[in-house]
């Protein structure tokens, strides 16, 4: 009986080389839009064949992980661990972590395509056969009524969590509702755009729409109105009237407001029973990210713009309810496994940001699957028809009922990308797919960080 074990477990090794000779050749990008967002995603190639995939977190730049690549080339992909301490000091908050995260993805599939095992199973294996899925809806409808409507029409697909938007752009154009410095909220309303600027003035332009969007809430001087808090309170009751109150529905999208407004709008949707209130001040305040706990009975979520588990760590302590790292920023598989277990011994809930490829998607369910206290998987492409169709070799559709299966095959699952469709939807300025990138093979710099 042993024997047969260990004979099928052979089998399943790639053995057109050792896993110990396997090297890394070469890193390259495919810059697409739509599904939902601008993504790049990741090839990693071997000398044996073997191709791991990775992607760079939602509206990051692909230079983050092509960066990266001198400092892998001729590497062993299996030394996971080894190669993420080499890079992971060019990651970073936000989006700054999407490059050594989309590297840590592929590695990831990589062993796992060598050794023949999926990746949960390198993790520690399953807590759960399926993965939660809760659909993200975007606030584009002009009542409550309305977006429950469509809410409804999700849970009819089978999804058995949600989320909404509630906050400071539905009420900001409704005189009275907002008090806002003159001029302010007009920054608000428009994103520094990408894509060649003709001239200087709109280098200007476009830098002035990025720094309003930098100033962090405390020092925005928004405030709700009652009659805004009226507002917001009709519209997640209209919300409720719909879909009824026995599906967790939770909240982001507050808006840039002060911790005293985001408690105001806590306690007034206390009674429609949010199952958590989403990223309302920047995750580095974790003391007020106590206050705002503290007073209210809405659990209370951040995290999807960390990087690292130390990021996590005085959040951790702050008392919150709910977790939310995204797999892209936070430093990929194993570091997100790390911060799910550390969250569970502080009696916190993890749930998963992810509004990206079904790459990311496969990912982040390989997390879930391993780590106990997880809660629930974002999906943020219900309305992106061709979004199953990106990853060949995976079931159809991939979120079937609201839960994902993870297979047994190995790595993430996936055997290779649909070429031809990626290059439909190619970002505005690329000019085709996993193209050469043999300028990033000698980028070098001394890279010690001590003396």
């Amino acid at each position: 009986m042993t024997s047969t074990t260990a004979d099928d477990a052979l089998n399943r090794v790639n053995t057109n080389s050792k896993p110990s000779d396997l090297r890394i050749t070469d890193i390259r990008v495919a810059e697409i839009v739509g599904a939902p967002f601008t993504s790049a995603l990741l090839k990693i190639y071997t000398n044996q064949g073997i191709v791991g995939l990775g992607e760079v977190r939602d509206g990051a730049s692909a230079t983050y992980a092509l960066m990266l690549k001198s400092r892998l080339l001729g590497e062993n992909p299996c030394d996971i661990d080894r190669l993420f301490r080499r890079i992971k000091q060019f990651g970073g908050h936000g989006r700054q972590g999407g490059g050594v995260s989309a590297v840590e993805i592929a590695l990831w599939d990589l062993a796992g395509k060598a050794y023949g095992v999926p990746i949960y199973q390198m993790l520690g294996g399953k807590f759960r056969d399926k993965v939660r899925i809760y659909c993200d809806t975007d606030a584009e409808k002009p009542s409550g009524t309305e977006t429950g409507r469509r809410l409804k029409e999700r849970m009819d697909l089978g999804f058995t969590f949600l989320k909404m938007d509630l906050g400071l752009m539905q009420v900001a154009g409704i005189p009275g509702a907002v008090v806002a410095p003159a001029g302010t909220l007009e920054g608000y309303r428009t994103h520094a755009g990408r894509g060649q600027a003709r001239t200087l003035e709109e280098r200007r332009l476009r830098n002035a729409a990025y720094d309003v969007q930098n100033v962090r809430h405390p020092f925005s001087a928004l405030h709700f109105t009652d009659k805004g808090i009226d507002l917001l309170e009709q519209y997640i009751h209209e919300v409720r009237e719909v879909i009824g109150y026995e599906i967790p529905l939770a909240i982001d999208h507050v808006g840039h407001i002060s911790l005293q407004n985001g408690i105001r709008l806590a306690k007034r949707i206390e009674k429609y029973v949010p199952a958590w209130l989403e990223d309302v001040i920047p995750w580095q305040y974790a003391d007020q990210y106590r206050q705002l706990q503290e007073a209210t009975t809405v659990p209370i979520c951040t995290g999807e713009d960390i990087y690292l588990k130390e990021g996590f760590e005085p959040l951790l302590k702050s008392g919150i309810s709910v977790i939310h790292p995204d797999l892209l920023t936070s430093g990929g598989i194993l570091e997100t496994k790390k911060i799910g277990d550390a969250a569970q011994e502080h009696g916190i809930a993890m749930a998963i940001h992810m509004a990206e490829s079904p790459i990311a998607a496969m990912a982040a369910a390989h997390v879930a699957v391993a780590t106990e206290n997880f809660m629930a998987l974002e999906y943020h492409s219900a309305d992106v028809p061709w979004w199953d169709d990106i990853a060949i070799g995976l079931p159809k559709p991939i979120v079937k009922d609201g839960f994902i299966t993870v297979t047994d095959k190995p790595g993430l699952g996936i055997d290779d990308l649909n070429d031809d469709l990626l290059s439909r939807h190619l970002q505005p300025g690329v000019t085709g797919i996993w193209q050469p990138t043999d300028r990033w093979d000698d980028d070098w710099s001394w890279d010690r960080t001590w003396s």
